[in-house]
């Protein structure tokens, strides 16, 4: 993927991640560290949560993974040949 790609998909991962963010008042990287830690397994038993956490966790793990690959194209780039300068007529 190119920066300009991850960067756009990025983006509406954290739309669909704010959803999630306002629904339950956390942000997504304190829930996702607390499900990884085991600390919701008690709201496993409710469907609504059980498929919303799942999808969160999804939504989330895949931005993170978006978000490496960016900073790792970053580093390998010449940030001012990156850049879709579009100029002004």
């Amino acid at each position: 993927m190119t920066v300009r790609e991850l960067v756009i998909e990025m983006k509406l991962l954290e739309r669909r991640l704010t959803l999630y963010e306002e629904k339950y008042g956390v942000l997504s990287e304190d829930f996702y560290t607390a499900l990884m830690s085991g600390s919701l397994a008690e709201y496993d038993e409710y469907d609504e949560t059980r498929t919303d956490f799942s999808r969160w966790k999804g939504i989330y793990e895949t931005w993170r993974r978006r978000n490496q690959l960016y900073t790792e194209q970053l580093k390998i780039s010449i940030f001012s040949e990156m850049l879709q300068f579009q100029p002004t007529y």
